[in-house]
């Protein structure tokens, strides 16, 4: 049993928050300033959404809330009552990658892999948003997601070439 899990049945501040996560409906009890990245990696186990900075500063958090890419570290679960959240985990697997996912790795847009889940997170939230149309846009609106291996020229491209193809980043 995690801390998390422990701390909730324990406290008499828990309230009670139902999530849908990836397509499965989530009831839960958890405490008002539980952030949605600690339930997602402590209480789900989906560790894809990484902790990079915890202040909203690097992007390796970034998940879709109905479809709008947040920063999971500056979002109390609790606001998320009643919302659909997809994680990398969501987006495909291991043996059927998403648009998204597959043309990074068609594009060589990671390194170290770290801030990937949260870069391809926000691509696909960046594509249903519609406002990037040139390289400069891609740049511009993926700003908020730190890669400290420097792979940006690889993640443009890889961004750029779905928005080509007409893709969502999604199946």
């Amino acid at each position: 049993m995690d801390l998390l899990t422990t701390t909730a049945q324990k406290s008499s501040f828990a309230v009670k928050t139902a999530i849908t996560v990836n397509g499965s409906l989530h009831e839960l009890e958890i405490e008002p300033w539980t952030s949605l990245l600690d339930l997602l990696r402590e209480r789900l186990q989906l560790t894809g959404s990484k902790k990079g900075c915890d202040h909203g500063q690097c992007g390796a958090c970034t998940v879709l809330v109905d479809g709008v890419r947040v920063n999971s570290c500056l979002c109390l679960a609790v606001m998320h009552d009643g919302a659909d959240v997809t994680t990398i985990e969501g987006l495909g697997s291991e043996t059927n990658l998403s648009p998204m996912q597959q043309s990074f790795v068609d594009h060589d847009a990671y390194q170290c892999g770290y801030c990937t889940p949260g870069q391809i997170c926000s691509a696909v939230g960046m594509l249903h948003e519609g406002h990037a149309k040139t390289e400069d846009d891609i740049r511009e609106q993926l700003s908020g997601n730190v890669c400290r291996c420097g792979a940006y020229p690889n993640i443009v491209a890889a961004v750029k070439h779905l928005m080509a193809s007409g893709q969502e980043g999604t199946r």
